[in-house]
């Protein structure tokens, strides 16, 4: 149980300091905006104003994901689980929790392999493919491993693996997150205090 209970306050705290910090991602995006009302305004729009809102709201979003799992943000219906005893809120917790691992999993296998596909890659393992991209880096070789890379079909054109790279990052990070709150729910039915 002091495996499960590092795990717990390793995990919260990385996701803590992340969310923390892309709480502030919100100015971001109103920078963005603004400068996008202010550029037209002068009648000179700029013409990555809209998607770079989009990939801010993007990152922004996916990124607080594990904060708001954490301080437990979600929509839920107290209709019936505030009246519950902390027993039976872990077991329904634990087993909610339970079907959202298995949705960020299938969610973590289709962003790597639309992230392998922005790097060019169009075969059907991505996991093999970014195996081979970390040797070619450390090799210096990446070169021979990426293919043409996916852009925007917009006419600011920017490459789209990085916030592909993003939501990747902030999945798995969502997914650690879960298996936080799995474990907190295994102790809450133990009997333990958290």
């Amino acid at each position: 149980m002091s495996i499960l209970r590092t795990y717990i306050i390793v995990v919260d705290a990385i996701n803590k300091a992340i969310g923390r910090v892309v709480m502030f991602g919100i100015f971001v995006l109103m920078g963005i905006l603004l400068w996008s009302i202010v550029s037209k305004s002068m009648d000179t729009p700029s013409l990555w104003t809209l998607e770079g809102a989009q990939y801010a709201m993007i990152a922004y979003v996916f990124l607080g994901g594990p904060y708001a799992i954490q301080l437990g943000s979600h929509v839920r219906m107290d209709l019936f689980y505030d009246n519950w005893s902390v027993k039976r809120k872990a077991w329904t917790d634990a087993v909610t929790v339970f079907c959202l691992l298995i949705y960020l999993c299938v969610l973590l296998w289709g962003a790597v392999g639309s992230t392998a596909y922005s790097l060019g890659y169009f075969g059907s393992a991505p996991f093999e493919f970014f195996t081979k991209l970390f040797g070619a880096f450390l090799s210096g070789t990446q070169d021979d491993v990426l293919g043409t890379m996916e852009r925007s079909r917009t006419i600011w054109r920017p490459y789209l693996w990085p916030i592909k790279a993003v939501l990747c990052i902030a999945i798995i990070l969502m997914i650690l997150q879960t298996l936080s709150e799995l474990f907190k729910d295994v102790l809450r039915i133990r009997g333990e205090v958290i």
